[in-house]
């Protein structure tokens, strides 16, 4: 048995163990961790305890009346429920009285009563009101460098201190997630998030940059216009466990994020796979194909031209965004979709595209919850199981190469030079 690995892939809120040779494994380059090892806890305190170019959030806090804090929806890993009672109370120790929690929507479904008290845990909903942000309640107020009319939630531009929060990790055409992404797209207008999102076609909106990404980049004007007041962001860990975590000013906070998470997780391979087996790591990121399919676009790089990339994802709830339903019934026809969102950017419509440019050089074949049907007329294909197509992968070619990505990381081809 030395001569074959056993893997663990995630699957809804389950994991599906598989089996490949030695030989057969590209090998994943990863950096070496060089955090200390302490609690999740600890990490939170000395965060807060230690803001980047910023007073401590208590101090911020003095003589204000309000204050309101941004966090992911049920779609993200972020674990608020983790940190929030922290953050709490130091706004309480700063003299806050009121404290409103909203979770960023974007252009994702309502939560129940349940979803939010289960998303910022017991302490948070006893001491905050809970509200989803709501598209039709955003306010103009002014428009980016690029043309981007921001428009965002008037409850959080209505605070006296804005707090923003959220978990960093590498995000296919927006460089990152984290940071000012908590208000564009997380509270902004539709109108908004389409314009902000139009970018994604340009060279530079790519996983891992920062800098000159035209999309990141309009998400940080839209931040500093709507005015945060303190960011909190955290990096977890395969396990969903806090690793990391910075606190502070915008962006400044958020840049130390960035670079904290580049040294864990800039991960490449040495050589292109036959076949790419990812996942996005299971439960709540696989929860629909809008969600997983960042999954997919994120090792593209590394598959053959011709070869096959395998999507584990359980999608229970199906496509998760009528648009993107829409689009992707011409899945199988980039150029069509491709001169259509550049007649006119639609949102849901972004992802269809980014599918259908994958379809151009790879076979994709789709582990989920979605029929035989349904998941050929996308342009997928169903496998049988996921055992079952690595085994008949290599019984095609038994030098095959394959890359496994559980955890749906971005995965850069090594350089050479």
């Amino acid at each position: 048995m030395g001569n074959i690995n056993e893997i663990k892939i995630p699957y809804g809120k389950e994991k599906v163990r598989i089996s490949i040779p030695n030989k057969n494994l590209v090998k994943i380059v990863e950096p070496s961790e060089t955090l200390l090892h302490m609690s999740e806890e600890d990490i939170i305190k000395e965060a807060l305890k230690n803001p980047i170019k910023s007073k401590n959030l208590s101090e911020l806090a003095k003589n204000k009346k309000n204050a309101c804090i941004l966090v992911s929806d049920m779609t993200r890993p972020s674990p608020s429920y983790k940190f929030l009672p922290y953050l709490i109370d130091e706004l309480k120790t700063g003299g806050i009285k009121e404290i409103n929690i909203i979770f960023g929507l974007g252009i994702h479904r309502e939560h129940s009563l349940d979803e939010k008290i289960k998303l910022v845990g017991e302490y948070a909903a006893g001491a905050a009101n809970l509200f989803d942000s709501e598209a039709d309640k955003c306010r103009f107020i002014g428009k980016t460098k690029l043309g981007t009319p921001v428009e965002i939630y008037g409850k959080a531009l209505d605070s006296d201190l804005l707090i923003v929060t959220g978990n960093i990790e590498y995000h296919y055409f927006a460089g990152y997630s984290g940071g000012a992404k908590a208000v564009m797209p997380g509270i902004a207008s539709r109108n908004s998030v389409q314009a902000n999102h139009s970018m994604m076609l340009d060279d530079n909106s790519v996983a891992g940059n920062f800098y000159t990404n035209p999309v990141r980049l309009d998400m940080e004007e839209a931040g500093k216009m709507a005015g945060i007041d303190f960011v909190f962001n955290v990096i977890l860990d395969d396990n969903k466990h806090i690793i990391a975590a910075v606190s502070g000013a915008n962006n400044n906070a958020f840049i130390e994020g960035i670079k904290i998470y580049d040294s864990l997780y800039k991960i490449e391979v040495e050589s292109k796979a036959d076949l790419v087996i990812t996942s996005p790591g299971g439960y709540p990121k696989d929860i629909n194909l809008y969600q997983a399919q960042k999954a997919l676009d994120n090792v593209k790089e590394i598959v053959k031209d011709g070869g096959t990339i395998l999507l584990v994802a359980a999608c229970p709830e199906g496509f998760g965004e009528d648009t993107f339903r829409e689009w992707m019934n011409d899945a199988k026809d980039f150029n069509k979709l491709y001169e259509r969102i550049k007649e006119k950017f639609v949102l849901g419509g972004h992802k269809a595209v980014a599918i259908s440019k994958v379809l151009t050089k790879t076979n994709v074949y789709l582990y989920s919850d979605f029929t035989k049907t349904d998941t050929e007329n996308m342009g997928f294909f169903k496998p049988d199981g996921i055992q079952e197509l690595i085994n008949r992968t290599l019984m095609k070619n038994n030098n095959a190469k394959i890359a496994v990505v559980p955890n749906g990381r971005f995965i850069k081809l090594k350089s050479n030079k």
